[in-house]
C-alpha cells in the first residue's frame, strides 16, 4: 500500500528552527497514516522535536518510525495507553511547551512559533487551542464555532477566547501547567477526555483559550475506527460525577439510562460502561470550586441555547 503524500513543504523559514515546543503524537495501527503525519511536521520551519507514542504498530512500522528525518524519540509502552499516551508524552518531553497531533493530525507553519511565542507572553496561559481545518480542502470543524461561541468573558491577562474545551488534536499545552493539573484522567481512556483537563486546569489556576490564529490540520481516515459514540456518552457522564455537583450528574445519567431504556444500543453500551467505572468515579470524586463551577454552568448554558437555536432553525 503506497504512503500518502504529505502536504507540499512551506515556501521559506521565516526565523529557522524553534526549540521551545516538541510536537506529541500517540498512534495505534495506522502506520502510512502516522508516517504522513510525521512527513507534515518535518517540512515545518520550527523544526520541532517530535515523541511518538506507539499505542499498537507492528516492528516494521516502528522501525519506520525511528528512521524518519522528523527526528522522532518513540515510546512503546506494553499496552495501548489511549488518551493517556499523551500524559507519558508530557513526562519525557524536555520543552516548556508540547503540542499534540494524533497519527492523522499535523500543524501549519508557523502555528507552534505562534504558540510559543504567546504562551512566552502570558504567564497564566495553559493551554491553546487552535483552530482545525479538516481534510485536503480545509473545511472548518464545527467545534471551531462552538469555542469561538463560547459564553465566558474575556480575561485581561490571557489571549483568545476563554473556554472550558477543546480537540485533543488541536491544541498547545504549557508542559508544568499540564503536569500540575495531572494530564489526561486514567478513567475516561479515551473519548471525550478535553473537558475533565479543561476543569483541571481552570482549578490550578491556568487559563485554557480558543486562539484562531493557530492552524491544525485533521485529515481523518475515512474508514475511522468504527463507532466512538458510546465512549464520549459515557464519558461525559463520568466526567459529571468526577467534578459536578451531583444533581447534574444524576440528571445526565437519568438521562442516558431512560434512552438506553427505549433500545437505544450506543446508550446501553455508554450505560454500561458508566456503571462499571462508577464505584472508581466516587472515589475519585473533586467537585469543582464555585468559580470554575461558575464558568461551567455558563459553559452548558451557551450548549443549550446553541441546541435550541438549531433546533428550531
Amino acid at each position: 500500500m503506497a504512503r500518502q503524500s504529505a502536504p507540499d513543504a512551506p515556501p521559506g523559514r521565516a526565523d529557522g528552527p524553534d526549540g521551545r515546543v516538541t510536537v506529541a503524537v500517540i498512534t495505534r495501527d495506522r502506520p502510512y497514516s502516522v508516517l504522513r503525519t510525521l512527513d507534515a511536521l518535518a517540512t515545518l520551519p520550527e523544526r520541532p522535536r517530535v515523541i511518538v507514542v506507539d499505542n499498537g504498530c507492528d516492528d516494521a512500522a516502528c522501525s519506520a518510525v525511528r528512521r524518519h528525518p522528523a527526528a522522532v524519540r518513540l515510546l512503546r509502552p506494553r499496552e495501548n495507553t489511549g488518551a493517556l499516551g499523551r500524559n507519558l508524552a508530557v513526562q519525557h518531553a524536555d520543552t516548556p511547551y508540547v503540542a499534540f497531533s494524533d497519527d492523522d493530525s499535523w500543524w501549519a507553519p508557523g502555528a507552534l512559533r505562534r504558540a510559543a511565542d504567546l504562551l512566552d507572553a502570558h504567564p497564566r496561559l495553559g493551554l491553546l487551542a487552535a483552530r482545525t481545518l479538516v481534510g485536503a480542502d480545509g473545511t472548518e470543524d464545527p467545534l471551531n464555532a462552538v469555542l469561538a461561541a463560547s459564553p465566558l468573558p474575556d480575561e485581561p491577562d490571557l489571549p483568545g477566547r476563554p473556554v472550558l474545551g477543546f480537540l485533543g488534536c488541536a491544541c498547545v499545552v504549557r508542559r508544568d501547567a499540564f503536569l500540575t493539573a495531572g494530564g489526561y484522567h486514567p478513567l475516561l481512556f479515551f473519548g471525550g477526555e478535553e473537558t475533565l483537563l479543561a476543569y483541571d486546569l481552570a482549578v490550578h489556576g491556568w487559563g485554557v483559550t480558543y486562539e484562531p490564529s493557530l492552524t491544525a490540520r485533521h485529515h481523518p481516515d475515512p474508514a475511522g475506527r468504527g463507532d466512538r459514540n458510546h465512549l464520549q456518552r459515557r464519558n461525559e457522564a463520568l466526567t459529571l460525577w468526577l467534578r459536578r455537583p451531583l444533581p447534574v450528574a444524576l440528571w445526565a445519567s437519568a438521562r442516558l439510562a431512560a434512552a438506553a431504556v427505549t433500545g437505544e444500543s450506543e446508550a446501553r453500551r455508554a450505560l454500561h460502561g458508566l456503571l462499571l467505572r462508577l464505584p472508581a468515579a466516587l472515589a475519585r470524586r473533586r467537585p469543582l470550586p464555585e468559580h470554575v463551577e461558575h464558568a461551567a454552568r455558563l459553559v452548558d448554558s451557551g450548549a443549550c441555547a446553541s441546541a435550541e437555536a438549531r433546533r428550531r432553525s
